[in-house]
């Protein structure tokens, strides 16, 4: 049966109109007003916004960090995306070392298979570069893979040295890929690290002191180098700071071709949280850490101007109780990470759209749009035009909820969010036409996500 959405406001990037929508098939077939309704399901969408599914190009979803797993695999994971109102969402296959990419792959796929509610497609993260691996990345592009990753911390597991960005990078251009960077100086982390810890400085908020933004600046800083003597196109992943965003913003003008990610932890949280009582600063230990709140009012003027391209989430959930409780006696052990994908977009409304810090359309930009673009899915998905997939997110802003872990889906004990107040909430996802999620509960019985091949620019 077809499918209309009737008087609700579309909102598109670049526009915002009220308009009914048809969809036949998983695809959007007609937009328009009186559409024929004949043998169609009418859902009443009046005084809602209708927003493409969102995409989320930042998860980790069942990561081993090889102390423990991420409380979510990729079924609690693309079951919380969908009831947060993203539709697709972008994993992080990983190389092991002596392994090849194609072995990597390989086990994402077999991690994601008959699992995900969402759609999804990965990024291919490199951690051990040779010959072989660099002429394996044409074969990538061949299995829709066309973005890739690079650590430049994480020294002994992900870590890569300058030699291995440059041929990285040089590949990647002549493939038409992108290669998203985590920038911080890995080297240093380590020796502060050690130096925290011989001061029997222990506690989560040592965190934030052995990452601090002059160490995401430096390897910023170092990136944009290598990337304006490749001329290669680069993405730096969940910047936090406005160290890294000037860094970019004088590469830019040089004529660097760089993407800049961020994330609501770096919009919404500050450093003050790791000096909570006791252990509970740990649920927020994530790499980069939280910045001190300046960069939050910082980081919303450059999305305003058109500095910031994406807003992913950075999800890597570990429970507090049993996972976070790891280092509790060394916060290096403490895992790295925390959930988000369930509240992006209720986050970026509430915090940015209803504070008029951006327009609706640009949440739609940075949440959907851009991320299409950027990674080879549009028209495909980020936007409400006849013949795209029926991704459709019904946000109705005449409601309000209140975050809290013992209601979300994520399979996680704690938010990083809780008792923050959405003035919105997601009233109909709809995956390629199929309602998955009702008032932010999940709706369909099996997982309907299909892999997404995606091409290179």
């Amino acid at each position: 049966m077809s499918l209309v959405l009737k008087g609700g406001r579309i909102v598109n990037d670049k526009i915002t109109y009220f308009s009914d929508i048809k969809v036949e098939d998983g695809k959007i077939v007609e937009i328009g007003e009186n559409l024929n309704t004949e043998n169609c399901e009418v859902v009443d969408v009046k005084g809602s916004y209708i927003i493409p599914g969102g995409i989320d190009t930042h998860t980790h979803f069942d990561l081993d960090t090889g102390a423990t797993i991420t409380a979510d695999d990729f079924a609690t994971g693309t079951k919380a995306a969908i009831a947060g109102g993203t539709t697709t969402i972008l994993d992080f296959a990983t190389q092991s070392k002596g392994k090849s990419l194609k072995e990597g792959l390989e086990e994402w796929h077999q991690k994601a298979k008959d699992k995900a509610f969402c759609d999804y497609g990965f990024h291919m993260a490199i951690t051990d570069w040779s010959d072989s691996v660099c002429d394996e990345m044409d074969e990538m592009v061949e299995l829709g893979v066309s973005s890739f990753k690079l650590y430049m911390a994480y020294k002994g597991s992900l870590q890569v040295d300058d030699s291995v960005i440059y041929k990285a990078l040089e590949k990647s251009k002549s493939i038409g890929g992108i290669i998203g960077f985590h920038c911080e100086n890995g080297d240093l982390v380590c020796e502060l690290i050690d130096k925290l810890l011989k001061e029997n400085k222990t506690s989560p908020q040592y965190h934030c002191e052995s990452r601090p933004p002059i160490l995401e600046l430096e390897a910023t800083s170092r990136l944009m180098k290598i990337a304006e003597v490749t001329k290669a196109k680069v993405c730096v992943v969940h910047l936090s700071c406005k160290e890294s965003l000037e860094e970019v913003l004088k590469a830019r003008q040089r004529g660097v071709d760089v993407v800049v990610e961020t994330c609501p932890q770096y919009l919404l949280l500050d450093e003050d949280k790791y000096k909570l009582e006791g252990f509970e600063g740990a649920k927020y230990v994530m790499s980069p850490p939280l910045r001190n709140v300046e960069n939050n009012s910082i980081l919303w003027k450059a999305l305003q101007e058109n500095q910031i391209d994406t807003i992913g989430t950075d999800h890597c959930s570990f429970n507090y109780k049993g996972q976070k409780e790891l280092g509790i006696n060394d916060f290096s052990k403490i895992p790295n990470g925390s959930p988000g994908v369930e509240h992006r977009i209720g986050l970026l409304y509430t915090y940015g759209v209803s504070t008029n810090k951006i327009s609706i359309n640009k949440m739609v930009e940075v949440l959907s749009t851009n991320p299409a673009k950027i990674y080879g899915l549009y028209p495909q998905k980020g936007t409400i035009e006849v013949g795209s997939d029926a991704d459709l997110v019904v946000l109705n802003p005449n409601k309000t909820k209140v975050i809290k872990a013992s209601e979300q889906v994520q399979n996680v004990d704690y938010t990083p969010y809780e008792n923050y107040r959405l003035n919105c909430e997601i009233d109909r996802v709809y995956l390629r036409g199929n309602e998955v999620s009702r008032n932010g509960k999940i709706i369909c019985e099996s997982p309907k996500g299909k892999y997404l091949k995606r091409s290179s620019n």
